[in-house]
């Protein structure tokens, strides 16, 4: 194969990558954009194995070893990915995606590692024993310190959002100690003037220690950030393991690695400011971990002492049958029940009554970016029916109900009181609507740690119980 025909390749797989982006951006578009992606990575993985063969011939190598291993790799680890796509469910979703970054930020120091050791292997250097040139020192420094970073935090990021290990490290309150954002910051210019000093001296024990602080830095930086910005966490570590795989590229002097990896970090960057806009939060803020220590403080201790109103699942029922307008908010409550398709069928009830269902969603509800999106695609809601938060929200004044399905923090009016946690987080304004409906299984504050004014409005009906059940009990009770 002539490196022409591998860099035309290539930029076919770039392009393909470029147009699996455009689809996903949205839901009418995403399985299109999908099967793009799918394309791009076949063209690039067959391209690059075909490289394999031409610079081991060109070395004199045997090439039937090294494809063979290359070849065992993507099969355990394709195997491996379909097993737990096809397993995971929709709710765990968000882990498999941080587990799925942690591996790229490992695959990058790995790699790093591997051309340091041996970069006439990977032809930065036209001979043994020839120093590494400076600049592949420094692209090689870079990749494995994003990656290592990628790595630590990604997993501080997967137990966070699991939300089942005991480990303090892994739980969604912020983790936060006296001179935090100092030792941060230490440890920040220590791995930098280590990275440099390689950069200069090819020192391994420089590069190794680099290496370690970074792994270090990835936790100290996940810990402090409470479960209220993990959507915005998801989308920076997708950055970082873009930036990491591109650095990399930069070294190998592989196009592919370098267009992929820039696509994936520019668009996770994008995607963390939207998700920080949408919070109202400043980018830096979040990464400092300055959402989650003032909220978690600002729980109110009077929560069982408040009077709310509560029903059934026959009284909502009741309100929505006589409504002509009802707007539903999911929230992480619903997918922790699995409810997708039992509101779906609702929707279908009520729509069959004459009654205009919309569904609002808002930007960082659940604990990915769009994951209610992905749950209401799984059961299939027409997409005309579902609304982003700024095409919405002038509907809700007009809305004879809003029903709030495990919602709490994107819905909360103390997001509008000045020295609230939140003040200035754009939320839904279902406090607008004639009647306000809201399930959750118990008073329990939201990931912000803040009691929600909403839940005690004389308009509102407190609905308990699992959402699965208390939505088939309102289907049953609105036929």
């Amino acid at each position: 194969m002539s490196m022409n025909l591998v860099t035309l390749l290539y930029l076919v797989a770039s392009v393909c990558f470029i147009q699996a982006l455009k689809g996903l951006s949205h839901p009418t578009t995403s399985i299109r954009g999908n099967l793009f992606g799918m394309i791009g990575m076949t063209i690039a993985v067959l391209t690059t194995a075909a490289l394999i063969v031409k610079l081991s011939d060109t070395a004199g190598l045997s090439s039937v070893g090294g494809l063979g291993y290359v070849l065992a790799a993507l099969v355990v680890g394709g195997g491996a990915g379909a097993f737990m796509a096809q397993r995971v469910e929709m709710t765990k979703m968000p882990e498999l995606v941080a587990f799925m970054h942690s591996m790229i930020g490992l695959a990058a120091v790995f790699i790093a590692v591997a051309a340091v050791a041996e970069p006439y292997a990977f032809q930065i250097v036209h001979s043994k024993g020839e120093l590494i040139p400076a600049g592949n020192r420094l692209e090689l420094f870079l990749g494995a310190a994003i990656g290592a970073i990628t790595f630590s935090g990604s997993v501080i990021a997967f137990g966070k959002l699991s939300g089942k290990y005991k480990f303090r490290l892994f739980q969604g309150a912020p983790v936060q100690f006296a001179g935090q954002h100092m030792l941060n910051l230490v440890l920040g210019l220590a791995t930098i003037g280590l990275g440099l000093t390689f950069m200069a001296t090819e020192n391994w024990t420089a590069f190794f220690a680099m290496l370690a602080l970074a792994f270090v830095m990835g936790v100290l930086i996940i810990i402090p950030i409470g479960g209220a910005d993990m959507p915005v966490v998801v989308s920076m570590l997708n950055s970082y393991s873009g930036w990491a795989a591109a650095g990399i590229g930069f070294s190998l002097n592989n196009a592919m690695l370098i267009i992929a990896g820039s696509l994936v970090g520019s668009s996770g960057a994008i995607l963390s400011y939207i998700m920080c806009k949408a919070m109202n939060r400043s980018f830096f803020n979040v990464i400092l971990g300055g959402f989650g220590g003032e909220a978690a403080t600002a729980v109110a201790g009077g929560q069982a002492q408040r009077n709310v109103k509560s029903g059934s699942a026959d009284d909502a029922a009741f309100v929505l049958s006589n409504a002509e307008t009802v707007v539903i908010v999911p929230g992480y409550g619903l997918a922790v029940a699995r409810a997708q398709h039992a509101v779906k069928e609702l929707a279908a009830k009520l729509t069959e009554k004459g009654i205009t269902v919309k569904y609002a969603i808002h930007p960082v509800a659940g604990r990915m970016p769009g994951h209610m999106n992905v749950l209401l695609a799984e059961a299939e809601v027409p997409y005309d029916q579902v609304f982003e938060m700024e095409d919405i929200n002038g509907e809700f004044g007009q809305a004879d109900v809003a029903i709030i399905l495990g919602a709490n923090d994107v819905v909360n009016p103390a997001a509008h009181v000045k020295g609230s946690p939140i003040y200035g987080m754009p939320i839904l304004e279902a406090y607008k609507a004639k009647t306000v409906i809201v399930n959750k299984r118990s008073m329990a504050a939201g990931y912000a740690g803040l009691d929600n004014e909403l839940f005690y409005l004389d308009k509102t009906m407190m609905v308990f119980g699992d959402a699965k059940k208390v939505v088939e009990d309102m289907v049953k009770a609105v036929e």
